[in-house]
């Protein structure tokens, strides 16, 4: 098999990993993407993978119940460290697959702090790498911190897993009229306002020509097609 891209990073959402719960995290669903994961593992695709915290808890959601945005955006952070440690049992488990977990707070008990270029050896090393706590400041989003570690370690694609398609000029779920967007630009990503992702994040990619898929992670084989090189999804770049 001829790979079309050798290092990723992938982002996936703390809803994803709820399954069809409202809350926590879905047993059914670490199987799925372990499956998923370890496929990409046997071509030798090197992979990074972010994890939001939405399933646990979101630091925006904190303001509703009065503790304020920065505390809030660290509870989330460290929502990520639980996905994330849930993320790499399951792999090492169920898939055999070398992970270590790098946290951008400091946790050491349970995870190493990031440094960027221990992550890359790690990638060389054919280990999955699993990027926890965000930034490790409040006020970015995980869509932000996936960007930019992608950047970090020279990413040749960022894959950003959804539960729709790809891109839609609405939200399909909502609106069965909402069209599918093949490829984009960014400039024309941000401008009409598509809800893929946050601006900063968007204008990160774009300032470092870091291409973006935006795919559906339910479907199996998705995965795989995409780093082929594959008709998957919608392409920004």
């Amino acid at each position: 098999m001829d790979l079309v891209y050798k290092r990723i990073l992938l982002k996936l959402s703390g809803e994803a990993f709820a399954g069809s719960q409202s809350y926590g995290i879905d047993p059914k669903f670490l199987e799925y993407i372990t499956a998923e994961i370890g496929s990409l593992v046997k071509v030798g695709v090197q992979i990074a993978i972010v994890i939001g915290g939405g399933n646990i808890f979101r630091g925006i959601r904190g303001l509703e119940i009065g503790i304020d945005r920065a505390t809030g955006d660290y509870m989330g952070m460290l929502a990520t460290v639980i996905n994330a440690l849930a993320l790499q049992s399951a792999l090492e488990k169920l898939g055999g697959i070398h992970t270590r977990v790098l946290s951008a707070l400091e946790i050491r008990q349970v995870a190493e702090p990031y440094i960027r270029r221990r992550a890359i050896r790690h990638l060389e090393k054919g280990r999955v790498v699993i990027f926890a706590a965000g930034t490790g400041n409040p006020f970015f989003s995980t869509d932000t911190a996936g960007a930019l570690r992608a950047v970090e370690i020279s990413a040749q694609l960022f894959i950003k897993a959804t539960k729709v398609d790809g891109i839609y000029t609405d939200d399909p779920l909502k609106n069965p009229q909402a069209k599918f967007i093949d490829q984009i630009s960014y400039l024309d990503a941000i401008n009409m306002g598509l809800r893929i992702m946050d601006h900063t994040a968007l204008t990160l990619c774009m300032e470092n020509k870091l291409p973006i898929l935006v795919l559906n992670i339910n479907k199996p084989g998705n995965l795989l097609r995409a780093v082929m090189g594959e008709k998957v999804g919608s392409l920004i770049k």
